[in-house]
C-alpha cells in the first residue's frame, strides 16, 4: 500500500504528544510537513521526525502536491473553515474533535466531502480501540441483557490555567464541546441508541462564558430498546472517567481510562454478572491515536468503511446541540469555583 503522506496543520501540544508522533509510526502514514506560523516549534516535532518539512502558514502546506492528508489540531471555532479549505485543496482531512460547532455546519463538510470524493472524518479515537470494541460486542450478545440506564462521567480540574482555549469561549471552549464528545459518543456507539432528544434535561455551571460542569438526563433508544441515561462532565473537578452500562442481568462498566487510554490510567473493561462473578479485560499496550492513523489510511487508500465517519460525529454533535438548548444555569458550587 503506498504510504499517505502527512502534514499537520499547527504545532499545537496536543499534536506533539501525541497525534504527529502517532502518525510518524503509524503503517500506511508518512508524517511529511507541518505548517506554524512560529517555526521554532517544529524543533520538537524534528525531534521525532527530522525529515518534516516546515511551512509557515497553513496554506502553503495546503497548496504542496505530495501531502496526501492533513491532521486539523486547531481550536475548535476553526475547524470548520480549515477542513473545508483543506478538502478545497484536494487533501483527506482528519480534524481534532469537535469537527464542528453546530450540526448543520456537519451538513456543509458532509456535502464538500462528497463533491471531493475525499476522505473527512472527526478524531474520535476511542472507537478505534479495542475496549470500546470488545464493550460494543458484549452489549450487543447480551451479556448484560437488556440495558436499562447508562452512567458516563468525564472530569478534570484546569482552573489554574485560564488562558487555556478550554476555558476562553471565543475559541469554542468549554467542557461539552471537549469531553462531552465523549460521555456522549461513548454511548451512541457501544449501544446504536440514539438521544431521545425531547426527554433531555441539562443543568450547567458557567464561567466566564465557558461551561465548567455539566449534567445531563433523558432517555436513548436503539435497536434493543430505551433506556435512561445520565452523565456529568467538568473542567473544575478531580479526575474522573467511567462509563457503566446498567443491564439487566449484569453491569459493564468501562473504567478507569475509556476516554484517555493509556495516559490517564490502562484501558479495561469489568464485565459483573449474578453471584459476583466479575470479569476483568485489559489492553495494556494498544495506542488508540496509532490505530486511529492506520485505519484512515486503509480508508484512503484500500476504500474501507472509516469506523466514525461524519454522519455519526453530526448525532454527538446535535445531541451537544440540544444540551446547550434546554440547559439550565446554576450558581457555582464552592468547590468549583477558582482562586
Amino acid at each position: 500500500m503506498q504510504p499517505v503522506r502527512w502534514g499537520v496543520l499547527g504545532a499545537a501540544k496536543f499534536a506533539l504528544t501525541h497525534m504527529a508522533r502517532a502518525i510518524n509510526e503509524a503503517d500506511g502514514a508518512v508524517f511529511a510537513a507541518l505548517a506554524t506560523s512560529d517555526v521554532s516549534r517544529a524543533d520538537a516535532f524534528r525531534a521525532f521526525a527530522p525529515a518534516i518539512r516546515v511551512f509557515a502558514d497553513y496554506d502553503a502546506l495546503l497548496a504542496d502536491p505530495e501531502i496526501d492528508a492533513v491532521f486539523i489540531p486547531l481550536p475548535n471555532h476553526l475547524h470548520v473553515e480549515w477542513t473545508l479549505k483543506a478538502l478545497a485543496a484536494g487533501k483527506h482531512v482528519l480534524c481534532e474533535k469537535p469537527v464542528a460547532m453546530r450540526a448543520e455546519e456537519i451538513d456543509t463538510l458532509i456535502a464538500a466531502r462528497d463533491a471531493r470524493g475525499l476522505l473527512a472524518a472527526e478524531a474520535f479515537m476511542i472507537v478505534h480501540h479495542p475496549q470500546w470494541q470488545r464493550a460494543r460486542d458484549l452489549i450487543a450478545e447480551g451479556a448484560i441483557g437488556r440495558v436499562a440506564h447508562v452512567d458516563a462521567a468525564f472530569s478534570y480540574d484546569n482552573r489554574a490555567d485560564p488562558g487555556n482555549i478550554r476555558n476562553r469561549p471565543e475559541t469554542g471552549g468549554g467542557g461539552i464541546r471537549d469531553i462531552g464528545v465523549y460521555t456522549y459518543g461513548s454511548v451512541r456507539f457501544a449501544t446504536g441508541a440514539e438521544p431521545m432528544m425531547e426527554s433531555l434535561a441539562a443543568r450547567i455551571v458557567r464561567e466566564n462564558g465557558v461551561d465548567t460542569w455539566a449534567q445531563v438526563t433523558g432517555d436513548m433508544k436503539g435497536p434493543a430498546g430505551r433506556f435512561t441515561y445520565s452523565a456529568m462532565t467538568s473542567m473544575r473537578l478531580f479526575p474522573r472517567q467511567e462509563v457503566t452500562f446498567q443491564g439487566s442481568e449484569g453491569m459493564l462498566r468501562v473504567a478507569p481510562a475509556p476516554f484517555n487510554a493509556g495516559t490517564h490510567d490502562i484501558a479495561q473493561i469489568e464485565l459483573h454478572r449474578p453471584g459476583q462473578v466479575v470479569t476483568i479485560e485489559r489492553f495494556p499496550a494498544v495506542r488508540q491515536y496509532k490505530l486511529q492513523v492506520e485505519a484512515f489510511c486503509r480508508s484512503v487508500r484500500q476504500g474501507t468503511a472509516y469506523p466514525c465517519p461524519l454522519e455519526f460525529s453530526r448525532g454527538t454533535q446535535a445531541m451537544i446541540d440540544r444540551v446547550f438548548a434546554v440547559a439550565g444555569d446554576i450558581p457555582t458550587p464552592e468547590g468549583m469555583r477558582s482562586a
